[in-house]
């Protein structure tokens, strides 16, 4: 009975002592793991921030170099983009190679996903494309004033990024528009060229002189600041309208000062007319009655 119980208990402690064994031998494979993944852990890290002070010293050696050949800003931001896309992802790439993930594999995760990704992004793809195309013929420029008729949205061209090209609205606002839809749609660039024509007409009733009505405005339009002389003012008979005489009004000005320009002389006009007796016609309607 004693030999029976002492033979049990034998039993017992080598089962305890074979499992505790093994647990031991588990947690001593484990511990290499567990340092290994801490170590690349404070790798990445470690990487991840060297990584991103050496990608922002070549952007600022990239904006130093553009600055020297004085390259058009949509262009410089535009290539900006573009690099910091490519840096972060070989980055990205090499902090995963510190975790076992081999080239090779991203290669082949990349590839899997391609089709995936440009069936997501084809709007994405279709801006990216739409960037190119702007950077490369040039519809406009960083500065410029410009008119997109499909949306009628307007603006200054503020910033013009891989995706989308930022637009400063007269009061202020800022506005993203995809670079796909500038490159396909019309736009009006207002501000490319550095002269603008004013071309207006002014209505005046049969009962004026036009002869007076067309020296005031002659004379309105030479006494400005910004008019181009080397091309003539034109003062013509536009129309003869239902119930007004159209007089135009044609003479070159800077861009920079055209919006001024118009509100001065269309104001200065106005009182002119008023001044000299020339009425300003507005639309009027004869009723005859015929009695019986």
């Amino acid at each position: 009975m004693l030999a029976a119980e002492l033979e049990t208990v034998t039993a017992e402690e080598l089962v305890e002592d074979i499992q505790k064994g093994v647990i031991q031998q588990q947690l001593e494979g484990m511990i290499p793991k567990f340092w290994s993944f801490g170590w690349s852990v404070v790798l990445s890290i470690v990487v991840f921030f060297v990584g991103t002070q050496i990608i922002k010293g070549i952007i600022k050696v990239f904006h130093r170099a553009m600055s020297l050949k004085d390259v058009d800003p949509g262009v410089e931001t535009f290539l900006e983009s573009v690099l910091k896309w490519i840096f972060y992802i070989i980055l990205i790439t090499i902090i995963l190679g510190l975790f076992g993930v081999t080239t090779t594999s991203i290669s082949a995760a990349v590839a899997g996903l391609g089709v995936t990704i440009g069936l997501a992004l084809q709007g994405a793809l279709s801006n990216f494309a739409g960037g190119v195309l702007i950077l490369l013929m040039h519809p406009f420029r960083v500065g410029d004033y410009i008119i997109e008729h499909s949306t009628g949205q307007e603006g200054t061209v503020e910033k013009i990024n891989i995706i989308y090209t930022t637009l400063k609205m007269i009061d202020g606002r800022l506005v993203q528009v995809p670079n796909g839809l500038l490159s396909s749609s019309s736009i009006t660039n207002n501000t490319s060229m550095t002269r603008r024509m004013f071309n207006e007409t002014v209505g005046i009733s049969y009962d004026s002189d036009i002869k007076k009505a067309k020296e005031i405005m002659k004379a309105i339009a030479e006494k400005q600041d910004h008019l181009i002389t080397d091309e003539p003012v034109k003062v013509f008979v536009a129309e003869l309208a239902d119930s007004s005489v159209q007089i135009g009004l044609r003479f070159w000005v800077e861009t920079e000062y055209f919006w001024q320009t118009k509100w001065d002389v269309l104001e200065e006009i106005k009182n002119r007319f008023d001044k000299e007796g020339v009425e300003i016609c507005f639309n009027q309607l004869d009723v005859h009655i015929k009695e019986k």
